[in-house]
């Protein structure tokens, strides 16, 4: 498992209103880049592994989207968390 229970209460409760806002795009987008940073290492170890490979361009995907709809509904939240999460964009 890429992230633990902990880990992500820790990031809801860091990037969502309160602990079980679990589906603002601020908190779904930083879910998603830790799952890309973990997929990104795994996959450095194990080039031929091209199903997790697959799964992270599928996971960049889908944050990309999340990202460009969280950019058309609130600009300064967007540059404030691609800030934080060190997203290049």
């Amino acid at each position: 498992m890429a992230i633990t229970g902990e880990k992500k209460k820790e990031m809801v409760s860091r990037f969502g209103e309160s602990g079980r806002d679990t589906g603002r795009t601020h908190v779904q987008v930083a879910i998603l880049t830790e799952r890309i940073k973990y997929l990104t290492e795994h996959s450095k170890l194990h080039p031929k592994d091209h199903n997790s490979r697959r799964g992270l361009l599928m996971l960049v995907g889908q944050r990309r989207r999340l990202l460009d709809y969280l950019k058309s509904r609130d600009l300064d939240g967007y540059r404030s968390l691609i800030e934080e999460l060190g997203i290049r964009r």
